[in-house]
């Protein structure tokens, strides 16, 4: 079988997949969507889970595919996750499987998803203080969230890594409490920037907690210095904490960004290609899976659809405009 690569224009490869599995989520982050949530995708548009996995074995088997991670949304409210990630791990034995999560209910799911075949998981945590919690995400679930990263270090789905954002007299202040208790437990710290991709649309720049301002507030405790091991497609870029061995990361998407060396292609849940996160445009997987459509010719169109790919996202242009779809739609 003739293995095609996901290539564009300006000589990036897609190797990375990230598989959205829903866009529903249990929590209701501010800088995500609103207090009333959204309006769910209809069951009968969301791909199948025999969909999904074929997609992916495409991906794998005939696109050159290396790494997935499935996100959402929450992955964890979707029905048959650890039957996804085991089926997707008889496809490959050697494709590198993570997720994205909130931790919600991971920690009962933890020990399955490492049985299933997980490698990993990335958890979203913007503070360890439960008030500041509640605020951001309108959920008093801190504890829910902590037993689940301790649920997936147990599991051995590691490194276990963290996710924050923070936001401008919300949490701008506890950026080296939050280092501290990552460092104290294991996990691996990364920072991110808050990105035009809230369902209200209401991000703006100057808003924006930036990458140097992250840095001058770690600054106050900790001494950064750049890590050795080069980045390469990698999003976050790593510093040692106080000389190592212990990083934190900072994924600088607005005011640094990476898009040169991108490797990263994205399949929403129901069934669209996105090869950039701000992406206006999507290319239909889903009509080609539910029409009949051969496995080389579904691959031919992936191919299609990246190579299209912009040379970056744009956010800087006069003429940026943000994507239709809410984070919690497209999958990170």
């Amino acid at each position: 079988m003739e293995v095609l690569r996901l290539g564009d224009r300006y000589g990036r490869v897609a190797t990375d997949l990230r598989v959205s599995l829903t866009d529903k989520c249990n929590l209701r982050c501010t800088y995500c969507m609103p207090a009333e949530g959204l309006d769910w995708m209809p069951d009968e548009q969301q791909l199948t889970d025999d969909e999904l996995v074929r997609l992916i074995r495409i991906g794998v088997e005939r696109l050159g595919i290396e790494e997935i991670r499935f996100t959402g949304g929450e992955p964890l409210v979707r029905r048959g996750l650890v039957d996804i990630v085991r089926q997707v791990r008889e496809v490959s034995a050697d494709v590198d499987l993570s997720m994205t999560t909130n931790a919600l209910g991971l920690a009962r799911a933890a020990q399955a998803l490492a049985d299933a075949g997980l490698n990993r998981v990335n958890v979203s945590l913007d503070t360890v203080r439960a008030d500041t919690f509640a605020a951001i995400t309108r959920r008093a679930r801190l504890d829910d969230v902590v037993a689940g990263l301790a649920a997936a270090e147990a599991a051995g789905l590691g490194p276990v890594k963290v996710n924050a954002v923070l936001m401008r007299g919300v949490n701008d202040d506890q950026a080296p409490e939050l280092l501290r208790w990552c460092l104290d437990r294991g996990y691996e710290l990364r920072f991110i920037e808050q990105m035009p991709l809230d369902a209200q649309h209401g991000w703006q720049r100057d808003d924006m907690v930036t990458a140097d301002e992250i840095f001058a507030h770690l600054a106050t405790e900790f001494e950064l210095s750049p890590a050795v091991e080069p980045r390469g497609s990698a999003p976050a870029e790593r510093f040692l904490v106080d000389g190592g061995p212990a990083t934190v990361g900072v994924i600088a998407s607005v005011t640094r960004p990476f898009c040169g060396d991108c490797d990263r292609v994205r399949l929403t849940a129901d069934g669209q290609v996105r090869n950039c996160l701000f992406a206006r445009d999507e290319s239909d997987l889903r009509a080609a899976l539910r029409g009949g459509v051969s496995d080389a010719e579904i691959a031919e169109r992936w191919v299609t659809a990246v190579a299209g790919k912009l040379a970056g996202h744009g956010i800087d242009d006069p003429g940026f405009l943000q994507p239709d779809r809410p984070m919690s739609a497209i999958g990170g």
